[in-house]
């Protein structure tokens, strides 16, 4: 099979790109998005979403900006846990 040849002026990227919100090495997260909340949940966006609307997940508005403190991910699971052990 022959060697893919582009004109100069197209320029191939990766398919996905590297996200430019990951923490450098040895850097701490204070805040987080939703996104990023729900990624380290490993749940889905839309359902991180649901908690902060309902006020399960905590989180902090700047400006115009939603952010989720790291902390509050550790309050939200000791809670839910909590939660299914005083369930009889």
């Amino acid at each position: 099979m022959a060697p893919i040849t582009t004109h100069p002026s197209v320029r191939i990227t990766p398919a996905v790109p590297a996200r430019s919100s990951d923490p450098a090495p040895g850097e701490t997260r204070v805040l987080l998005t939703v996104e990023e909340a729900a990624r380290r949940l490993r749940i889905g966006r839309t359902t991180c979403y649901r908690l902060v609307a309902t006020g399960q997940l905590a989180t902090i508005t700047i400006g115009h900006l939603r952010r989720v403190p790291v902390d509050a991910l550790t309050a939200f699971v000791r809670d839910r846990r909590n939660a299914a052990t005083d369930t009889p």
